[in-house]
């Protein structure tokens, strides 16, 4: 059996000052729902939480790819 590569991601969320950018208005209040091993489960995570706030334009979720920071020499996988 294989076992499938880990690819960390990570969501968080917060007030951004323009909601067409992901600059924060206060680092201190993002919200970190969590850290996960694919793809996948994140953007699971991350519509979970996007919808409730869906109402609320400077609210803002989104998924960092923490793989890539991490290993930037791997495939985008």
């Amino acid at each position: 059996m294989s076992e499938e590569q880990q690819l960390l991601h990570l969501v968080i969320g917060g007030r951004v000052s323009d909601p067409r950018g992901v600059e924060f208005q206060d680092l201190k209040d993002i919200h970190t729902v969590g850290y996960f091993p694919n793809y996948e489960e994140a953007e699971n995570a991350w519509r979970a939480w996007a919808q409730r706030t869906v109402d609320d334009a400077e609210m803002k979720y989104v998924i960092v790819h923490l793989h890539r920071l991490l290993e930037p020499n791997l495939p985008a996988g």
